[in-house]
């Protein structure tokens, strides 16, 4: 299954590293954090670990830690603009309630 980008996250992804200059990819995590449990972390990668599992979605490579993946498994990160808003949303099957601001989530 692993873990995949739309293919409008995948182009503003590749948009901010070819600003950058530099970068292999991005990372997803996951981090202990908010009232529900966990929360979602994402940055660029310069360089993978050894123990990093390695998905490539539409071009761009999403880097998953062995423990976040567990959590991860199935998840697709999509970027969506919504009236004047925009960002990243995490669609993630395994999610089973969020907190009411969005911010955290628990499995």
């Amino acid at each position: 299954m692993g873990v995949t980008l739309s293919e409008s996250a995948a182009k503003h992804v590749a948009n901010f590293i070819a600003k950058r200059g530099k970068g292999l990819g991005i990372r997803l995590g996951v981090k202990t954090s908010g009232c529900s449990g966990m929360a979602y972390k994402l940055e660029f990668v310069d360089e993978a670990l050894t123990e990093d599992v390695v998905f490539d979605s539409h071009g761009v490579k999403v880097i998953v830690d062995p423990k976040s993946l567990v959590y991860l498994e199935g998840t697709e990160l999509d970027f969506v603009r919504e009236g004047l808003n925009e960002g990243f949303k995490f669609n993630n099957p395994n999610v089973k309630d969020a907190c009411g601001c969005g911010e955290s989530f628990n499995v």
